[in-house]
């Protein structure tokens, strides 16, 4: 069954893109909760007016986003933890605070639930790599260091 996404899912698509799912996902989780329309021919064409009407405004969003992306290349952000004597830290290491060390250090305001740290969640002290998924065509990656306070 084709549908319309009426929002992002981060497996599935973005909103506004057709895509073709099994038929009991879109009839028991995907339109009762609003989050998708059936693809009819009249709802194509309401999606295609939709994107004409969007798409100044998203030339604007992905300037922004890429704008924020330079400013942040290359960028380092260093994040406290408490640590044993080992290196290992007591918790962990996660996107929140990633989020608010950018806000701290650099600046900007960078929403976590669009940072992704690559591999798994953080337990020592070194230095790490975090992908930020500014818009949908415009990704970055900031290197942080944890250090032990």
């Amino acid at each position: 069954m084709e549908v319309i996404l009426k929002k992002d899912m981060s497996n599935l698509g973005y909103e506004n893109d057709i895509v073709k799912v099994k038929n009991g996902y879109a009839r028991n989780y995907l339109l009762p909760k609003g989050l998708a329309v059936v693809a009819t021919e009249s709802a194509k064409k309401v999606q295609q007016e939709t994107l004409r009407q969007k798409a100044h405004k998203e030339e604007k969003l992905i300037k922004d986003a890429e704008d924020l992306a330079k400013a942040l290349e290359e960028k380092k952000v260093k994040i406290g933890a408490k640590a044993g004597s080992t290196g290992k830290i007591f918790g962990s290491v996660n996107a929140m605070q990633i989020a608010d060390a950018i806000k701290e250090q650099l600046g900007y305001e960078v929403d976590r639930k669009k940072i992704s740290i690559d591999g798994d969640a953080v337990k020592n002290v070194g230095e790490y790599t975090a992908k930020l998924k500014l818009h949908k065509e415009v990704t970055v990656e900031i290197n942080f260091e944890v250090y032990a306070e």
